[in-house]
């Protein structure tokens, strides 16, 4: 939060002061590189309304879904513990609620819908990703389930569910071509690359909103990706049994990564 005019104001006052007692007391000393005023603060500026006079809105933007919230059909959530129950079958019952859906919050390929629906006789060729992950998103001291899923055109779907009296709430659904997902305290953030603009990417942060009772995208913003760093060479051995080059961290040893799950949706990782 900037500081309020009149507060930067009275420091700017205090810092003038405050330099001009110093510079009598080191007058005499001759000292190089003593200490001196940077000059007068800026005074913060506060935001200025462009076009006041634009017409109010009458017509709402279109809908993306965000907010969008939905009862899973069929699941119950044993103590409200989302550990104990199967991932898989969570988007099953949603399939199975909705079968020819494939836009909105609910929206996947056809293809996709029937390789879930087949993921227990074909589990190798299930589109859910393992693990699933869980991290309380809420602040209510329960876990919250967090599910990927897989759909052609490199599109990735996230989605988050929340226990509640038994039942199992789906508080968050959004795809798109992913670089990756990460969890930050409770954000859900989301990368993926910019096609206009190259050696950027896009960022969404999903927030929970307690008065929408869902997860939102509360931070949405343009960044400028560092290059990647070149792979090293495999590591050869050097004479006398010593360590070659160190190399980088994998997935699975990466800081604060997780082993995965065992197929449909057993033990799964916390980052």
């Amino acid at each position: 939060m900037s500081p309020s005019p009149h507060r930067t104001a009275g420091a700017a006052l205090l810092t003038a002061a405050a330099a001009a007692v110093l510079s009598v007391a080191l007058s005499g000393c001759g000292d190089a590189g003593g200490i001196e005023s940077a000059g007068p603060t800026q005074p913060a500026a506060g935001p200025v309304r462009l076009w006041p006079g634009l017409p109010p809105v009458t017509s709402p933007p279109y809908d993306f879904g965000e907010g969008e919230t939905e009862r899973v059909p069929g699941v119950s959530v044993p103590d409200d513990d989302v550990r104990r129950i199967d991932p898989v079958a969570v988007v099953q019952a949603e399939v199975r609620s909705h079968p020819e859906r494939y836009s909105g919050a609910d929206g996947l390929y056809e293809e996709t819908a029937l390789q879930i629906a087949e993921c227990t006789e074909k589990p190798d060729s299930c589109p859910v990703l393992e693990p699933a992950y869980y991290r309380d998103l809420t602040g209510d001291g329960k876990e919250e389930l967090i599910v990927g899923v897989t759909m052609p055109e490199q599109q990735t779907v996230v989605r988050c569910y929340m226990p509640q009296d038994g039942a199992l709430i789906r508080i968050m659904s959004t795809s798109d071509q992913l670089v990756s997902v990460e969890l930050a305290e409770r954000d859900v953030i989301l990368r993926s690359v910019s096609a206009g603009i190259p050696g950027y990417e896009y960022r969404t942060h999903w927030s929970w909103d307690d008065r929408q009772q869902a997860m939102l995208p509360t931070r949405d913003e343009i960044v400028r990706v560092k290059p990647s760093a070149p792979t090293p060479p495999d590591a050869t051995p050097s004479p006398g049994g010593a360590a070659g080059p160190a190399g980088f961290p994998t997935p699975e040893t990466a800081p604060g990564a997780v082993p995965g799950a065992s197929p449909g949706g057993g033990a799964a990782g916390t980052p």
